[in-house]
């Protein structure tokens, strides 16, 4: 069965790779790229009471000064891969949150720090996180690491990347992306690769993106990459 994977490197490439072990024929072709942004590390505190990472890429793009002022402070990251990326960045103190913005609001909340919450994150985002501690009075120091940016994709391009053959599943990991892919599909060549696909969302925010038949919308259980691939196991069992 063929499933698109189209989120930046080199989550892709990540993706691609666990996909082909659990049986699938994968297709990488990026929509976005991440890209790094400048940060005044003077600027941010020394002392922090946590460092909270939504992301790996928050950790990936994030300058080396800044690491290593933060990375002796405990560290809630939003998940495996994410938790991975923050050890091999220097924190030594990592814990794994609940698998989105919300949830690590949620324990950040729950748990109140005894001073500044460190925030990695990236330009693109919903600020649920901030506005959730500053309601809360928790102060919360938001650096941007990274940008995401739209990578230009144009029919031919689609083409040599997927094929001619119809696309069985795609993997959509959050709302720009649901839009780039909603663009895809309303061009006219490449309609027939999409006219059977079943769309693995992350969440239920990401599918409301997607109209048609609802029984080819599949969310997630939870927000992040594990239960994405257990709703596409889930959903391909019901078709083998």
């Amino acid at each position: 069965m063929r499933v698109l994977v189209t989120r930046p490197e080199p989550g892709a490439s990540e993706t691609t790779r666990r996909l082909e072990t659990l049986g699938f024929q994968p297709i990488k072709l990026p929509l976005q790229e991440t890209r790094p942004l400048p940060v005044d590390d003077s600027a941010c505190p020394e002392d922090v009471a946590v460092v909270v990472v939504p992301s790996a890429s928050a950790v990936r793009h994030a300058p080396r000064g800044l690491l290593d002022k933060w990375a002796g402070a405990p560290c809630l990251a939003v998940g495996e891969a994410t938790a991975q990326a923050a050890r091999a960045a220097g924190f030594s103190q990592v814990r794994e949150g609940g698998g989105d913005a919300e949830a690590l609001a949620g324990d950040i909340i729950a748990n109140k720090p005894s001073g500044v919450v460190g925030y990695m994150c990236g330009k693109v985002r919903r600020p649920v996180f901030e506005q959730r501690l500053a309601a809360a009075g928790i102060s919360v120091c938001v650096v941007e690491t990274y940008d995401t940016l739209p990578i230009a994709c144009d029919d031919r391009a689609v083409i040599e990347a997927v094929g001619t053959g119809s696309i069985d599943y795609v993997l959509v990991y959050s709302a720009n992306a649901a839009e780039l892919l909603l663009d895809l599909t309303t061009r006219k060549t490449l309609q027939n690769l999409f006219a059977s696909t079943t769309w693995i969302c992350i969440s239920a925010r990401v599918a409301e993106l997607f109209s048609g038949d609802r029984n080819k919308i599949v969310i997630a259980q939870e927000p992040n990459e594990e239960a994405l691939l257990d709703a596409l196991r889930d959903a391909a069992s019901r078709v083998s």
